[in-house]
């Protein structure tokens, strides 16, 4: 790759009242360590010691005590955590806060489409959990059992994901935008025997028909034995015979108490498939001391929540983000908002709405839907009082500067931090992160969390700064997938194979002369032209500097010349309209800011990308769109028609 000229001025510094008060200093304080490179050294020089401080300072409480934290006999591909430890994660999350403040404190705040809320205590979702469950038991399932949760971003949603950790089951968290085949897919691959859905949602002003949706699922899915339907319309049922039961019916006649199996803490607690970026999705297998406590380290010490925040990241329960934000806050005893509708209904001010009505401190967007607001101007913004946030996040694609200067002058006031957040499933949260000790670049990264011993290599493993390579981890981490679910060879030849006894995460990174880290794609995305080789951010970040493009995506095709060409795709803000003058001048832009050769061949305006839910552009799919080739698994689509679109243009 070609040396890294992505950064920029440091435009955040955290002022020392924040420094003081942080969750980062005070995890420092406690263990006489001065400095945040300090502690991540020390991290992982000394991984006992950091994970063991971790789970105390989290509060982890075990009904056996762990004899040690890892074990790795087994190689570092498949490490073993909290080893002879007993500990259920419902216990953590809920159980221990009851006669405690935090009963009483509001667990989530909720809040529909069509303008329905309701607000949700400690003590009444443990209460619900507890009745959940025990209908569960009742219908006869039982520990290491799978099954799917397929339903919109309303409060039963935890309720039955808690519900079923607590009984010893497995989640299988499925996107609320799938179609039946994607459903049918996963339950099978899973071998699910049961399936938790809702008859509906709203979305944009109209009802959306889950039930039909996962009627058709359940045709392809004979695993399925128990379907529960939750009538948040009340308009339709799941028609799935003998083992379709509604919500209430489950929960009629139940005690509010109720036993929490005592698992293994290292036993199975979900299954999540990935989005399906670079092919079929695969099935990360994680456990009940590896993702929440990943998630809630990743709070603690990156976004610096605590119990007073109320943290409310726009997400779906189907994707990692989900699953994340419901066992890391309820570990801290914060509150989160569930919201469930589109963000641009009825107008682009929805998000700044709910930031404002319901005390939002935390806010996690991504990139994508940024791009997407900027389009709308400042005045949906301005109109609000957003004076209770205190911390901006964002996760999911790589930024480009001007977005992030938007989302930071216009919605921070250039006072707050955007916490920038990279990782994964597999993961189970991040291996960078930014954090409110340090001062940031537009774009920028803080560097990796606190025991994540990741480094960036060039193509022989070596590290290099200030030069793009390959973003690595050197060392396991409680939070890392099980491997993949009945597929190990396909987990050990993703992560495990390219360099040995290190995890290759697939993303291209930089690490600046200021010591600030950058994300810039997907490796597997890399366009090479004339054997120069250049990262699809790099092109995009040029073209949306361009006040007519609010999007773009950048490819590369095979060219008999050069390897490879490189090919655009825009989407401009409204009002602007495409022509070959625009593609011309977008053309030369490029061409002026990184060189001839990678000028683009073409220049191809669209009215969207296809993006999955959790706002990740999917390149491959627009190249094989393009190239008119097999697309893959496009289950994780958020956006089917922007695909029409990109072949349409070949």
């Amino acid at each position: 790759m070609e040396p890294f000229t992505f950064g920029g001025d440091i435009v955040w510094r955290p002022s020392e009242s924040l420094v003081a008060q942080s969750r980062l200093k005070h995890f420092m304080d406690r263990h006489a360590i001065a400095t945040a490179a300090e502690l991540h050294e020390k991290s992982i020089a000394n991984p006992e010691w950091f994970w063991n401080s971790v789970l105390e300072a989290l509060q982890i409480e075990f009904y056996e005590p762990y004899s040690a934290v890892v074990d790795l006999s087994q190689g570092i591909e498949w490490p073993h955590w909290c080893v002879n430890g007993k500990m259920n994660i419902v216990h953590n999350c809920l159980d221990k806060w009851i006669g405690t403040p935090t009963e009483s404190r509001v667990a989530i705040r909720w809040e529909g489409e069509e303008g329905a809320t309701r607000v949700i205590t400690y003590g009444e979702l443990y209460r619900e959990v507890n009745r959940f469950a025990n209908g569960l038991r009742r219908l006869g399932l039982k520990k290491g059992e799978v099954v799917g949760i397929f339903m919109p971003m309303v409060p039963e949603i935890a309720v039955a994901t808690f519900a079923l950790a607590k009984i010893g089951a497995l989640i299988l968290p499925l996107f609320s935008g799938f179609g039946a085949a994607a459903v049918a897919a996963r339950l099978m691959d899973a071998q699910a025997t049961g399936l938790i859905t809702a008859d509906g949602f709203y979305r944009r002003g109209g009802a959306v028909d889950l039930a039909s949706v996962a009627s058709e699922a359940l045709l392809g899915a004979s695993s399925i034995k128990r379907t529960i339907v939750l009538p948040r319309l009340g308009t339709a049922t799941v028609r799935s015979g003998a083992g379709r039961l509604s919500w209430e019916e489950v929960i009629a006649g139940q005690s509010e108490k109720s036993a929490t199996e005592r698992t293994e803490a290292d036993d199975s607690l979900m299954i999540i498939y990935t989005s399906g970026t670079s092919g079929k999705p695969k099935g990360a297998l994680h456990t009940h001391c590896g993702f929440p406590i990943k998630a809630a380290q990743d709070m603690m010490h990156g976004l610096d929540l605590s119990a007073n925040d109320t943290l409310y990241w726009v997400t779906d329960m189907g994707w990692m983000m989900g699953p994340w934000e419901l066992f890391g806050a309820t570990l801290h005893g914060a509150t989160m908002l569930f919201y469930d509708g589109a963000l641009d209904h009825p107008g682009p001010s929805r998000l700044w709405r709910l930031v404002e009505e319901h005390g939002v401190t935390i806010l996690g967007v991504s990139p994508t839907l940024v791009r997407v607001l900027m389009r709308h101007g400042d005045e949906s913004v301005e109109q609000h009082d957003l004076s209770k946030l205190r911390i901006l996040a964002s996760t999911g694609e790589p930024w480009n500067p001007e977005p992030w200067r938007w989302l930071f002058e216009k919605v921070g006031k250039k006072r707050l931090p955007i916490i920038n957040y990279s990782g994964g499933t597999e993961i189970a949260g991040g291996i960078l992160m930014g954090n409110v000790l340090t001062p940031l670049k537009p774009c920028s990264f803080s560097g990796p969390l606190p025991g994540m011993a990741a480094d960036v290599v060039d193509d022989n493993g070596r590290p290099v700064r200030n030069q793009v390579g390959e973003l690595i981890i050197r060392q396991p981490w409680i939070g890392m997938t099980r491997g993949f679910w009945h597929d190990p060879q396909r987990y050990l030849q993703t992560y495990w194979s390219r360099f040995p006894k290190i995890w290759l995460h697939g993303d291209w990174a930089a690490i600046d002369e200021d010591g600030l880290w950058y994300v810039l794609g997907r490796s597997d995305d890399t366009i090479k032209v004339g054997g120069k080789r250049v990262g699809p951010a790099e092109i995009e970040s040029i073209l949306v500097e361009h006040p007519a493009v609010s999007e773009a995506a950048a490819i590369g095709v095979p060219d008999p010349l050069r390897g490879e060409a490189v090919i655009c795709f825009c989407v401009l803000v409204s009002g602007e309209h495409g022509d070959e003058a625009l593609a011309e001048a977008l053309k030369e832009k490029v061409a002026r800011s990184l060189g001839k050769p990678l000028k683009p061949e073409a220049i191809k305006f669209v009215s969207d990308l296809p993006k999955t839910r959790n706002a990740k552009i999917m390149r491959r799919v627009i190249r094989a769109g393009y190239l008119g080739q097999e697309m893959g698994d496009l289950s994780a689509l958020e956006n089917p028609l922007a695909v029409d679109e990109i072949q349409r243009a070949s």
